[in-house]
């Protein structure tokens, strides 16, 4: 099986911790040079003095918030240090709770830090892909594209809206050798699902112990995740063996969604 991705090029998002950091360390372990994108120096620093593999790091900071200055950063970026062969999307989540209460703000916010940056991070990598003839365009979303996720109302909504952007971007690209699929993760041990578990703790007030038991009972595996798990299914999919799988959802979950 060919895992190799020496000479190609990475730009991994919200790459300083997280389900991004493990993303960015396994494709560096595969041979891909890695560029972090975050907006925390400090924390970009260190992920990328971290990451191992025979390629060259950097980091560009950015902000999510500000899809415009987002895009022509990594558009300056490609133009002079040349083509991203892997763009690994990923950024933090909308803040949890009923949709009922969610105000219009808050949908707006999320479509453009997910959706909106997203497209802009593709426009701006897509003509070095083309080139090359080689891309891998991989989305982290979240198992609600598949399975509404209680108590995560503007989330549901907004990864909804990513997964059939990226089905519809998956048809127009396979002919030039680009693939488009999205990795779901479940519930997975990072800080945004501890912010989850604070947050609902506040409102019902239950422990953090018991809330997580509340969602481990739900998981067939009996555990949460591990962001190296997903980052694992991530770097699959950015290798040269997955040339033939596109425009697919791939959950990470332990099984908990209840759908094929």
């Amino acid at each position: 099986m060919n895992l190799n991705l020496e000479g190609k090029r990475a730009l991994v998002c919200g790459s300083s911790q997280g389900i991004g950091r493990a993303a960015a360390q396994e494709l560096a372990l595969l041979g891909a040079s890695v560029t972090l994108v975050a907006r925390n120096e400090a924390r970009l620093k260190t992920a990328m003095e971290q990451l191992g593999g025979v390629g060259k790091h950097d980091y560009i900071i950015a902000d999510f918030g500000e899809p415009q200055k987002l895009y022509d950063l990594v558009d300056v970026y490609v133009r002079t240090r040349g083509a991203i062969h892997i763009l690994v999307n990923n950024t933090g989540g909308p803040a949890g709770g009923p949709i009922t209460e969610a105000k219009p703000d808050e949908f707006l916010t999320a479509f453009s830090n997910h959706l909106l940056c997203n497209h802009l991070l593709v426009q701006a990598v897509l003509p070095g892909m083309k080139q090359e003839k080689f891309g891998r365009i991989i989305n982290v979303i979240s198992t609600s594209v598949k399975q509404p996720l209680k108590g995560l109302g503007v989330s549901n909504t907004i990864r909804a809206a990513v997964g059939n952007w990226s089905k519809t971007l998956s048809l127009e690209l396979a002919s030039f050798g680009i693939t488009v699929n999205n990795v779901l993760p479940g519930a997975t041990a990072t800080q945004r699902l501890s912010s989850l578990l604070e947050a609902k703790a506040l409102k019902t007030g239950k422990s953090m112990d018991a809330l997580r038991h509340e969602m481990i009972e739900e998981i067939p595996a009996g555990r949460f995740a591990d962001p190296s798990e997903v980052a694992a299914a991530i770097a699959f999919l950015a290798s040269p063996a997955a040339a033939y799988i596109n425009g697919i959802n791939v959950p990470v979950d332990g099984g908990r969604t209840g759908c094929l």
